[in-house]
């Protein structure tokens, strides 16, 4: 029987922890499976993560404990030191294609097909954005003898083009919370941006100030325009 997230949804933790691992494997082979060492600093990348988390070596260990019971991680053993893999696509049910596109609505949060499409270059080229909506389509339509769907498409951002797919193997999603952090990350941005503006134009002021101060001290005519 595939995993249910219905019944036993993925932590946030144990979310990033496979994921990373998914990622690891298509993107540095040689490295991977991974210690838990590597994974963590995996989990913890500044780039690539939506949100930034700060997952410690504990916290990591148990999230791996319990995917492994959930048959989506393995544990490796040597003389040398203990590795990691993960058991995605045979533990979900799903194809590679599939699992990809899963592996990065948990590493990066909800993404349109287009996004989806640009952000999976180094997993797995796909033809074009209709071949990943089909995958995506395929995933929302799984059926309940499988374990139910396993994305979900969003409704349209106030201002975006665009509807952005979020997976579902941590539960049900909470469009309404969402919906206010995406309202507060555009209100944050449209806030640094002006501070960027306003330190530019008080930059420029300064700038004609002194260009003007030196012209009167040399007694030649400033130029009648601006710095800009």
């Amino acid at each position: 029987m595939p995993f249910d997230p219905r019944n036993t949804p993925l932590s946030a933790i144990e979310a990033r922890v496979l994921a990373t691992l998914m990622e690891k494997a298509r993107t540095v082979p040689d490295s991977y499976p991974l210690t838990l060492n590597s994974l963590v600093t995996g989990c913890n990348q500044k780039s690539s993560r939506d949100p930034v988390m700060e997952v410690s070596e504990g916290e990591a260990q148990e999230a791996l404990d319990s995917l492994r019971l959930k048959t989506l991680s393995v544990q490796i053993s040597s003389t040398r030191s203990t590795r990691w893999e993960h058991n995605f696509p045979r533990g979900i049910g799903v194809p590679d294609q599939s699992a990809v596109l899963l592996a990065l609505l948990m590493l990066r949060g909800p993404q349109t097909a287009g996004e989806l499409r640009i952000n999976s270059e180094r997993w797995h080229r796909f033809a074009d954005i209709s071949s990943v909506e089909a995958f995506l389509d395929e995933l929302q339509e799984r059926g309940e003898e499988k374990g139910g769907p396993l994305v979900v498409l969003l409704p349209r951002a106030p201002g975006a083009r665009e509807q952005r797919w979020a997976h579902l193997l941590c539960g049900p999603v909470d469009v309404s919370a969402l919906a206010t952090a995406s309202s507060a990350s555009t209100g944050s941005n449209a806030s640094a941006l002006q501070q960027r503006v306003d330190a530019l134009e008080a930059e420029v002021a300064q700038l004609n100030a002194t260009v003007k101060m030196l012209c009167e001290s040399l007694g030649v005519e400033p130029s009648t325009a601006p710095v800009a």
